[in-house]
């Protein structure tokens, strides 16, 4: 379509990449990979420079981001296979290509239990505090998040309901849903998202810089703030997913992880929270090791 044959509010709205990766020889390279790794290279930047802040090193740093990575992954791309099934198994399926995991389909809330749980066996098994290493990593994976979303507008997927405001997303026709065939614009939930957590990323490192918040609370606060928007994020999308009630699934999911955040948050502050800002990051330093 040119721009002379386009309607006001699809000439005006943000184009989609005509592009999803390139292939060298044999092998394509997928910008959703790129950019998810790109966020994984942010989140672990960010976290060593925050870890070494609290009296950590950056070989324990490594050993734990290892982990957290691989089965942070993993429980991403399970949770996105439980929850989403219907595309993998049934008649007419593939079901190998669940593990095709360059075309999209990664559930934040299995990657945060599934790296949630590895780092907690690792600090178990080398005696090292797991609240200093979840609030050193909490911003930077909100900002890894964000990056993330990236991959979803090089994909055209994960968009929300069809709108024209200014800042509507172009779909082309060839990934729009059933049943939105003659939509042209959509709301742009990558970037509502990215926007999100950018911001939440940043008022974190604030807040922390401001009050020291540790023993974990920092990374609750992370939870309670993704959740949020996530959950509004939800009530926009239009991919398949299996619902409840009318709601999908993840908006149960970010309704419980919510509720679940604030309380730590509310427990952890009523009982650490009379030492804020009265000493610096380093008074963490003999905490590290502590079991």
């Amino acid at each position: 379509m040119t721009i002379q044959g386009m309607t006001p509010a699809v000439a005006l709205s943000i184009p989609s990449p005509n592009w999803s990766g390139w292939s060298i020889g044999h092998v394509t390279i997928h910008m959703y990979a790129i950019c998810i790794l790109a966020g994984i290279i942010v989140a672990y930047v960010l976290g060593t420079k925050r870890y070494e802040a609290r009296g950590g090193n950056s070989e324990e740093f490594d050993r734990i981001a290892t982990w957290g990575i691989i089965f942070g992954i993993v429980g991403a791309r399970t949770y996105h296979v439980i929850t989403d099934h219907q595309l993998y198994f049934g008649p007419g399926r593939q079901w190998y290509r669940a593990l095709y995991i360059w075309e999209g389909g990664l559930g934040i809330w299995g990657s945060i239990a599934g790296g949630a749980l590895a780092v907690w066996v690792v600090t178990r098994v080398h005696k090292l505090n797991f609240g200093i290493i979840a609030d050193s990593l909490a911003p930077g994976i909100l900002y890894a998040q964000a990056i993330g979303r990236l991959g979803n507008w090089f994909n055209q997927e994960l968009f929300g309901r069809p709108t024209e405001v200014p800042w509507a997303l172009r779909i082309d026709s060839s990934h729009r849903p059933v049943g939105y065939e003659q939509f042209a614009t959509f709301h742009p939930t990558f970037l509502y998202e990215l926007i999100w957590n950018s911001l939440g990323a940043t008022v974190l490192l604030l807040v922390d810089r401001r009050w020291k918040l540790d023993h974990g609370r920092l990374f609750a606060l992370y939870v309670v703030v993704y959740t949020t928007g996530r959950f509004f994020v939800e009530r926009l999308r239009i991919d398949p997913a299996n619902h409840v009630q009318g709601w999908r699934i993840n908006s149960y999911t970010s309704i419980i992880v919510w509720a679940a955040g604030l309380v730590v948050f509310i427990a952890l502050q009523a009982k650490y929270g009379r030492h804020d800002g009265k000493e610096p990051v380093e008074h963490h330093e003999t905490e590290v090791t502590k079991n």
